[in-house]
């Protein structure tokens, strides 16, 4: 199920699936998703939700998987991939794509008034708390302290937003 806020703006190039599932995709207020956005509802039954005057620029991809909530306020940059899924690999006598997924981390959790930049990579189990500041070419897996900036990859704290 679908459901977009009557002020969100969803450009007509971005592609956002409808889960057969029965997972929800929620966009809310005033929220904008740019062209080339890619919304996939694929390795499990978790829902999107984003929340009111949220951005999500041009070639970033969300799949569905465990789940992702995005808070309000969030601006995310170009060609982030949100990630709430892993696969199994362990039998080596059969292929990967035929071994079905590990079990939850906890999905994906952006809290409010959060910056994140171009090219990312979120991870199951992520949490990036209030007010935190994801530096370009991060991948991020696990917790970020609010209003804690986090640049390059691998994950790294270089200060604190505001101190």
């Amino acid at each position: 199920m679908i459901e977009i806020a009557a002020t969100a703006r969803i450009s007509p190039l971005a592609d956002i699936e409808d889960s057969v599932r029965g997972s929800r995709i929620v966009v809310g207020e005033k929220s904008v998703i740019d062209s080339f956005v890619k919304v996939k509802p694929a390795g499990g039954s978790g829902d999107l939700i984003i929340g009111a005057r949220t951005v999500i620029n041009s070639g970033c991809v969300l799949y569905t998987g465990s789940g992702i909530r995005i808070g309000d306020d969030c601006a995310i940059a170009a060609n982030c991939t949100f990630a709430p899924v892993n696969h199994n690999y362990a039998r080596r006598d059969v292929p990967i794509n035929q071994q079905g997924f590990q079990p939850s981390k906890g999905g994906i959790i952006i809290e409010d008034d959060v910056w994140i930049g171009a090219n990312c990579v979120f991870l199951d189990g992520t949490i990036i708390r209030k007010g935190a500041v994801v530096g370009a070419g991060s991948i991020v897996r696990g917790e970020v302290a609010a209003y804690t900036i986090v640049a390059g990859s691998p994950v790294r704290r270089i200060g604190v937003r505001g101190a």
